[in-house]
């Protein structure tokens, strides 16, 4: 299968890790050899209640005794739909109310930017340095690292960067700017927290010269940084909320959340401004529903603070200069490249899935599900400290 894997799939890396996958459960995925493997990186982010959650397949298997797709996005009432972001609205602070369901993280950022354009008819984007928000044209343009975008140019003209948490670039908002979109906590750049009220003065600038503030929540969203979405530890509430990742416990979704008042400029002006097939598939709305109803009725939030801690405690080293980010989205910044490589491909010799950062070489990605139990957060630690012990100077 290997070969077939790498003659007939297309591959996003020269070296892909190819393990054979032959069945997943909780937290734990198995291959073909049935080796057992704990799983600290959920699919980057997307298990958020681990592989298979109960919940999670009988309302994919209640749904397919239903129907499956039966109309492009926006024609027909669709339960499980409806219900999803009916809930979600219910869950979002004011004005957060209208939620277009999308296929994907990235399908939800070109949505959410033609958005900003439409609504304030302005042409201008401003994104940060080392951001990441997808690989689609669209998100590619408002990705902050050249040397990802420049075999592909050209992209959308008229975006300009800004430093992320630097609050002297917010000038660079002005009155020609449609929308600033910014992770909540940058992911690829390793997991960088916004300081010092960041985020709440972006929003002010935002307020100033009518320009929409975007938030892309894909990865700390649904209850990863211990609360619903990371935009709530930091007192501030995005004009856009895009969402993708996690909020279908294991499936692919993606969705951007606005006021009736902006989200409704995509009906007219042109009819079907933004518009897709598969957005809002009911099998996949169902599974987002039963994710987003586990994450809220139980205790996993509350308990994803106490797991930080916990991977806090457990991992400490020479070789690791600190441990970013904030809940269940933590990377671990070591001594330099070759040690983070170590530590991967060690750990996954030992049972153990880790996972790097797309722009910070330096950095261990850590995003076990939230539903990773404390035991199995002290094993999996212990397996890091064990290959970390076996590393020379």
């Amino acid at each position: 299968m290997k070969k077939d894997f790498l003659k007939y799939q297309a591959q996003t890396t020269p070296h892909p890790l190819a393990m054979e996958v032959s069945h997943a459960e909780g937290s734990y995925i198995y291959d073909t050899n049935n080796k057992e493997y704990l799983d600290f990186v959920a699919g980057v982010s997307a298990c958020s209640l681990g592989h298979r959650h109960p919940r999670v397949v009988n309302a994919i298997k209640k749904q397919l005794d239903s129907y499956l797709h039966v109309m492009v996005y926006g024609e027909y009432v669709q339960k499980s739909a409806v219900e999803l972001t009916k809930l979600l609205a219910s869950l979002l602070p004011n004005p957060l109310e209208k939620t277009y369901l999308t296929n994907s993280g990235t399908e939800a950022i070109e949505g959410a930017l033609k958005l900003a354009k439409r609504y304030t008819g302005r042409s201008e984007l401003i994104a940060a340095n080392n951001a990441y928000h997808g690989n689609t044209h669209g998100a590619l343009s408002v990705m902050g690292f050249e040397e990802r975008k420049q075999a592909f140019r050209p992209l959308l003209p008229d975006v300009h960067f800004i430093q992320f948490n630097n609050e002297e670039d917010l000038e660079k908002i002005t009155t020609k700017t449609a929308g600033v979109i910014l992770e909540t906590i940058q992911g690829g750049a390793g997991f960088i927290v916004p300081t010092n009220n960041y985020l709440k003065k972006v929003k002010q600038r935002c307020v100033e010269v009518g320009a929409l503030l975007i938030l892309d929540e894909i990865q700390p969203g649904f209850g990863r940084t211990g609360k619903l979405f990371g935009f709530q530890h930091y007192d501030v509430i995005p004009d856009v909320l895009v969402m993708g990742k996690g909020m279908g416990g294991g499936m692919p979704v993606g969705a951007f959340t606005a006021s009736a008042e902006i989200m409704d400029t995509l009906q007219e002006q042109p009819k079907l401004g933004h518009i897709t097939t598969f957005g809002g598939h009911p099998v996949i709305a169902a599974a987002s529903l039963a994710t987003l109803k586990e994450i809220t009725e139980s205790t996993l939030m509350a308990q994803t603070v106490l797991k930080e801690e916990l991977f806090r405690e457990l991992l400490q080293h020479k070789y690791i200069e600190e441990i970013r980010g904030k809940g269940l989205m933590l990377s671990l910044i070591v001594k330099n490249a070759a040690v983070a490589n170590q530590i991967i491909l060690g750990c996954l010799e030992e049972g153990l899935i880790l996972f790097w950062l797309l722009f910070e070489p330096k950095a261990v990605r850590i995003t076990p599900p939230l539903t990773i139990s404390k035991d199995e957060i002290k094993q999996g630690c212990a397996v890091i400290m064990k290959v970390l012990r076996t590393i020379k100077d």
